[in-house]
């Protein structure tokens, strides 16, 4: 009903604004013509009682997963104004708004441009966004490792990414890099250790996972 409603509304609008620029009135046919043919066009195509039904993106894919997002903190450390920015970004992408979680790292990553912290956070963002190990989340992998070689953040972030494109020997390798990379006190070693772990499990059972067999 409402559809029908703002069809009225929109051709009285065109006629008052016709009177209004004084458009010669063999011109009227025309517009009246073009008015009719979106009324009929609505009227065989159109569905105005179906209840509205908002397409969902699938966040499963997309939010920051919690166990991560602590592990991330537990590596780089929660406080200084990198931190704040990954706050603001987890938030974003909690609430459903994947682009501007990455305009915010972005942001940081402006104010900050030798941030592994962050280089690392966008990585992981674009890879999720992309649903895949993109090259734009790949560079961003690299230029975080390139500021800070012997931090395991990176390497084991790109691990995850590895493992959500369905690359297990690659994600295996990186997450290797990354634990030996960690010191031996680290509190976060034996998160890292037991992931590889089962990654290694995973592995040994399905061999046709491991495609460097």
């Amino acid at each position: 009903m409402m559809g029908w409603i703002a069809l009225v509304v929109l051709a009285a609008a065109a006629f008052g604004a016709m009177i209004a620029l004084r458009v010669p009135r063999l011109l009227w046919s025309m517009v009246g013509a073009a008015l009719m043919l979106g009324a009929t066009g609505y009227a065989l195509q159109g569905s105005p009682a179906l209840p509205a039904s908002p397409v969902l993106p699938d966040r499963n894919s997309l939010v920051v997963d919690e166990a991560l997002a602590n592990l991330r903190t537990d590596i780089f450390g929660r406080y200084g104004a990198d931190s704040a920015y990954l706050t603001a970004a987890d938030a974003l992408s909690r609430g459903g708004n994947p682009r501007y979680e990455v305009e915010a790292l972005l942001g940081g990553i402006r104010t900050s441009p030798k941030s592994v912290q962050l280089w690392t956070a966008l990585g992981d963002a674009l890879a999720r966004h992309d649903r895949q190990l993109s090259p734009a989340s790949r560079f961003a992998f690299d230029r975080a490792r390139q500021l800070e070689p012997a931090n395991p953040g990176p390497y084991f972030f790109l691990g995850v990414a590895q493992l959500r494109s369905n690359d297990f020997p690659a994600a295996r390798d990186s997450w290797r890099v990354a634990l030996a990379k960690t010191p031996a006190d680290a509190p976060y070693r034996t998160a890292i250790a037991q992931r590889l772990a089962l990654l290694d499990r995973l592995l040994s059972i399905d061999p046709a996972a491991d495609t460097t067999k």
